[in-house]
């Protein structure tokens, strides 16, 4: 795998007994994003997938409306230097979506058990996972990070890149759902997002409030809808 990804260390097991040996744990990474020459944000993450977290993370951020407002984006070591197209005016907030997708919880979750085969995860159990899904089915994206905001942020990035329609698309994340995951999906116009974990209260209210399906609990047999299930067939 990957040397960006992980680093092996010498470590002490002691399991009945004490041995020397080592192991493979996931490598941080500090990521430097300057745009226009100017220092916009320093984010921990997992060494894959750079250029595709920045422009998640420009746009939910409403420093862009698609990958086309970026005019150059180099990386260089743990530095990503962006420059954008001159004249741009921050993207606001919408205040509700109102995408009428509809998909099957048969769907719902298979997206979910689809970002649960990471074999990042499986060999260090260090990651989150989150996935994009055209319609509930079709895969656009699946990314690993150290957090769930990073990896929500790198398929946003992809979903960009491709051109995708966000009103027609789940996310799905390993992670539990708080307001700040919320409002990513709300800022990228997601109106779906489904989890294996639990939502916080403020994320429910949020959810509810934005327009915006939120299912959590995702199991093969079950799984709970918070908000708008209206959504969910």
């Amino acid at each position: 795998m990957d040397s960006k990804i992980l680093q092996e260390v010498s470590c002490i097991r002691a399991d009945g007994e004490v041995v020397a040996t080592s192991e493979r744990i996931i490598r941080e990474t500090a990521l430097t994003v300057l745009v226009d020459g100017r220092h916009f944000a320093t984010a921990m993450i997992l060494g894959a997938l750079e250029k595709e977290f920045v422009i998640g993370h420009l746009y939910i951020q409403g420093r862009i409306r698609h990958a086309g407002d970026i005019s150059s984006i180099e990386i260089e070591d743990q530095t990503v230097r962006v420059k954008l197209r001159p004249g741009l005016e921050q993207r606001a907030l919408p205040a509700a979506l109102t995408s009428g997708l509809k998909v099957r919880h048969e769907d719902v979750r298979r997206c979910v058990q689809a970002i649960l085969t990471s074999p990042i995860f499986e060999e260090t159990g260090a990651v989150h996972c989150a996935g994009l899904f055209r319609e509930g089915r079709e895969s656009v994206c699946i990314a690993e990070d150290l957090g769930r905001h990073n990896a929500l942020d790198k398929v946003i990035g992809a979903g960009l890149l491709k051109d995708v329609d966000f009103a027609d698309v789940v996310a799905t994340s390993t992670g539990r759902q708080p307001a700040e995951m919320i409002l990513k999906c709300l800022s990228a116009g997601i109106p779906i997002i489904a989890t294996k974990g639990v939502p916080t209260s403020l994320g429910v209210e949020l959810a509810e409030k934005a327009g915006i399906t939120l299912v959590g609990m995702v199991k093969r047999n079950s799984m709970v809808v918070y908000s708008h299930s209206w959504r969910i067939l």
